[in-house]
C-alpha cells in the first residue's frame, strides 16, 4: 500500500521548469561542431529536460579559460600573461578554449589526466607559482600560507631536501611529514623536520638538511609562509611578484659520501612522476598553451541551438585558474546579448583537487564581487551566484590537521567572517554515489535513498541554510563508465534520485552526459562497457538509439510533471507492507489537479503490486486515490541489452507502455518505471 500524507502539506513545492534541466560540457576536439547539428537538437528536445546548466570541463583540468577567442593578454607583445575575453567580439562565439597552465604544480588533473607538475618534471628551466589572487593585495585578509604536497607510493627513508627555487622564493618556510596512517586521519598532524624550518629563505638552490637519522613518511609538505615577493627579471606584471615560486624539489637521503639520493621521479608525464599537489595555480599562461584536444562549446553556439528553450541558463566562471576580470567580462558579453540567465556557478570541484576551503572563499569572494559589478547597479542586478560544486554532498579535507575536517563548514565560516554569506545564493554539488557497478546492483539502488538522504542531512549539519536552494549540478549512479548505466537501472537511478531529492527539499537537478555517446571501457572489468548517456551515438556523433535513461527522463518531464513553469506539490509517502523495501514512490499533485505517482520497482525478479491511500491525521481517509488511472510504465518488456563490449546495443528499444487501468490495484513489473495518473483532478497545489 503506498500511503500518501495529505494532512502534513506538501514536502517541497516545485516548476520542471527549474527543477528538472541538463548540462552541456567540454568535449574533445572537433565535437561541439558534431553535437550541435539539427539532428541532435530535435532527438535531445523530445527528453523534454528544459533548464540548461554549462559545465566547465577546463577548470577540472587546470587550464585557463578563454570562453571567447578574440580578448587581450596582460603581456600583448609577447601573447602570454594573463586574459580577459573580449565582451565585444566580432564575429559570434562558437566555440571555447581551454590553455595549460605553463606554471602548474599537481601531477594529476580530473579531466583528461594528461599533464604534469612542474616541479618534479626534471627541467631546471620549468617552474611553479602559486595563485596570486590569494596574496593579500587582492584578499584583503591575512595571508595564508600555500604549500606543496609530495606523496610517495609507499613510506621513504628521508633525511634531506632539495629545493631550487624561482622567483618569487619563501623567506620563511617549514618541511613537514604527515603522522597519520593515511590522508584522512583525524589523528593526523604535519609535524616538522627538525633541521626544516627556516626564517631567513634566500632563495636559489641546494640541499637541506631535515634530520640526522632517516625517518620513515609517505607525504612531505613544504609550508610555504612569506614570500620574497621578488619577481623574475625583467618583469612588469605585479602579480609575478605575489606568492611562492619553486622550480624542482626533491626528497631522499644524503649517503657517505655526501651524495643526495633523491626518491623523488623527475620526468614531465603526470602518470610516471612522484605524485604532487599543490594549494594553488598561478593562471599565467601563453598562447602556445591551448589544449587542442578539448573545447567548450561557445556561448552563441549554445543559445542559439534551441536547447535553452528560452529559459535562463546556469552559466559558470572559472575561479581556480582563471581571473575576476575574465569572469566579470563574461558577464557583461551575455547580459549585452539579452540572453537568459538565472544563476552563475563559481568553481568547479575545489574540494576533488584538495584546494582549501579557505583558498576557495578567498577567491569566491573576489569573483562574486567581479561579477555582481558586471551585474548591474543596485536593484537592477538580476543573478544568483553559488557554488562550490563539490564532488559529493560529504566532502572532508585532505591531509589536514585541523579539528574540523568538513570541508563545507569551513568554507562557510570563511564566508561569514567575511562577511560575504550573502554571496552564496544557491549551493551546488555533483552526485556519483557508487564507484564500481559491478554484480546485481539492486541493493545499490536501494540504499540510495539512506545515502542521499545523509548527505542532505550532513549538509545542513555543516552549516548550509535552510534558506539556501541546494542544486545538485550533474547526477549518475556512477562517475565512471558502466554497463548497468545504459540498462534498467541507470533510468531507475536517476528517476529515483530526482524525485528523492525534490523530496527533501533540493531546488534543481542537471543532467550530465546530454548528447550522444559512444560504450567506454570500465575502469573495471565486472561493471561491463557503458557510459552516462541518453542516446548511442553512430559514427559521426549523431543520435541513433535511445538508452533507458532517456526514456525514463521522459516519463518524469512529459507524464509525472506538467512540462512549464506551474508549480507542483510533492507529498511524502510510505510504502507498506512486502513491497517496502524494493519500491520508491513520489505523489505529486500536479498543477492540474490531478494526481501523479512516480512509482519505482528496484527488485529485479519480483513483480510488486501497490495500492493508493491518503491519510490526515494519521487516519487513513475513506477513499484513496479514484481510478481509473493513466498507467505509463517501462521495464524489461520494452528493452533488452546485447553485451557485446564497445559494439554492445539494445536488441529491443521500445517507448513506455501506456494504458488505462480500471481498478485500484497496479502492478509493478521488476526493475520498472511507472507513472499513474489520475484522469480528474483530485489534488490541489498550494
Amino acid at each position: 500500500m503506498v500511503v500518501i500524507d495529505v494532512a502534513s502539506g506538501p514536502v517541497n513545492v516545485f516548476t520542471p521548469d527549474e527543477a528538472l534541466g541538463a548540462a552541456v560540457d567540454g568535449l574533445a576536439a572537433g565535437e561541439v561542431d558534431r553535437l550541435f547539428t539539427a539532428h541532435n537538437v530535435r532527438a535531445l528536445g523530445g527528453v523534454s529536460l528544459r533548464p540548461l546548466s554549462y559545465s566547465l570541463r577546463t577548470e577540472l583540468a587546470i587550464e585557463a579559460w578563454h570562453w571567447g577567442q578574440e580578448g587581450r593578454w596582460s603581456d600583448a607583445v609577447h601573447r602570454q600573461g594573463y586574459w580577459i575575453s573580449s565582451d565585444h567580439p566580432r564575429r559570434p562565439v562558437l566555440t571555447g578554449w581551454g590553455y595549460g597552465l605553463p606554471r602548474r604544480g599537481d601531477s594529476v588533473d580530473q579531466a583528461n589526466d594528461d599533464g604534469y607538475s612542474r616541479l618534479d618534471d626534471g627541467s631546471a628551466s620549468t617552474f611553479w607559482k602559486s595563485n596570486p589572487y590569494l596574496d593579500q593585495s587582492y584578499t584583503h585578509a591575512p595571508a595564508r600560507p600555500q604549500w606543496v604536497v609530495v606523496a610517495f607510493d609507499s613510506p621513504r627513508a628521508i633525511s634531506a631536501a632539495r629545493i631550487r627555487w624561482a622567483r618569487p622564493f619563501a623567506r620563511r618556510f617549514r618541511v613537514q611529514h604527515w603522522s597519520g596512517v593515511d590522508p584522512f586521519d583525524r589523528q593526523g598532524g604535519w609535524v616538522d623536520f627538525p633541521g626544516g624550518s627556516i626564517t631567513n629563505g634566500r632563495g636559489g638552490h641546494g640541499v637541506l638538511t631535515l634530520v640526522a637519522t632517516p625517518l620513515t613518511a609517505r607525504y612531505l609538505r613544504i609550508l610555504l609562509e612569506v614570500s620574497s615577493n621578488t619577481a623574475p627579471k625583467g618583469s612588469v606584471d605585479p602579480r609575478d611578484a605575489m606568492g611562492f615560486a619553486i622550480s624542482e624539489v626533491g626528497f631522499g637521503v644524503v649517503d657517505d659520501a655526501g651524495r643526495f639520493l633523491d626518491a623523488v621521479r623527475h620526468t614531465p608525464s603526470g602518470a610516471d612522476q612522484t605524485a604532487i599537489t599543490v594549494s594553488s595555480t598561478d593562471p599565467w599562461h601563453r598562447a602556445s598553451d591551448r589544449d587542442p584536444d578539448t573545447e567548450q562549446p561557445g556561448f552563441d553556439r549554445v543559445f542559439a541551438s534551441g536547447l535553452t528553450h528560452g529559459l535562463p541558463v546556469m552559466i559558470p566562471v572559472g575561479a581556480l585558474y582563471d581571473t575576476p576580470e575574465n569572469a566579470a567580462a563574461e558577464v557583461r558579453f551575455l547580459k549585452r546579448r539579452g540572453y537568459p540567465l538565472r544563476q552563475v556557478e563559481v568553481g568547479m570541484e575545489p574540494d576533488g583537487q584538495k584546494v582549501s576551503p579557505e583558498d576557495f572563499a578567498a577567491l569566491y569572494v573576489q569573483f562574486a564581487a567581479a561579477v555582481r559589478a558586471a551585474d548591474g547597479p543596485a536593484g537592477t542586478a538580476t543573478l544568483s551566484l553559488g557554488g562550490p560544486s563539490l564532488q559529493d554532498a560529504v566532502s572532508d579535507t585532505w591531509l589536514d590537521a585541523d579539528f574540523d575536517h568538513s570541508w563545507t563548514r569551513r568554507f562557510l565560516v570563511a564566508l561569514t567572517a567575511r562577511g560575504r554569506a550573502k554571496d552564496l545564493g544557491f549551493f551546488a554539488f555533483e552526485y556519483y554515489p557508487v564507484d564500481a557497478l559491478c554484480g546485481p546492483l539492486d541493493k545499490a539502488l536501494m540504499a540510495e535513498d539512506a545515502r542521499l538522504g545523509a548527505g542532505i542531512a550532513r549538509l545542513r549539519a555543516d552549516g548550509v541554510p535552510a534558506a539556501v536552494p541546494l542544486v545538485i549540478t550533474e547526477y549518475g549512479f556512477s562517475a565512471f563508465s558502466a554497463q548497468g548505466e545504459v540498462e534498467l537501472p541507470g533510468a531507475l537511478f536517476n528517476a529515483d534520485m530526482i524525485a528523492h531529492f525534490l523530496s527533501l527539499g533540493g531546488r534543481a537537478t542537471y543532467l550530465l552526459g546530454y548528447g550522444p555517446s559512444r560504450l567506454f571501457e570500465p575502469e573495471t572489468p565486472c561493471a561491463g562497457y557503458g557510459e552516462l548517456m541518453l542516446f548511442g551515438g553512430d559514427p559521426d556523433g549523431q543520435a541513433q538509439w535511445p538508452t533507458p535513461a532517456y526514456w525514463g527522463a521522459r516519463m518524469m518531464t512529459t507524464a509525472w510533471v506538467q512540462s512549464g513553469g506551474l508549480r507542483h506539490a510533492l507529498y511524502k509517502a510510505a510504502v507498506d507492507g512486502p513491497s517496502g523495501v524494493a519500491v520508491a514512490a513520489y505523489p505529486l499533485a500536479r498543477a492540474d489537479g490531478r494526481w501523479a505517482i512516480l512509482l519505482i520497482n528496484r527488485d529485479p525478479a519480483r513483480p510488486q503490486s501497490v495500492q493508493f491511500a491518503l491519510t490526515r491525521g494519521g487516519d487513513r481517509l475513506a477513499r484513496g486515490l479514484r481510478g481509473p488511472f493513466e498507467v505509463l510504465q517501462y521495464g524489461a518488456d520494452q528493452y533488452v541489452w546485447r553485451p557485446d563490449g564497445a559494439a554492445g546495443r539494445p536488441t529491443r528499444n521500445d517507448p513506455p507502455r501506456a494504458f488505462s487501468q480500471a481498478g485500484d490495484r497496479i502492478l509493478l513489473p521488476p526493475y520498472s518505471l511507472t507513472v499513474v495518473r489520475t484522469t480528474a483532478a483530485q489534488a490541489s497545489v498550494m
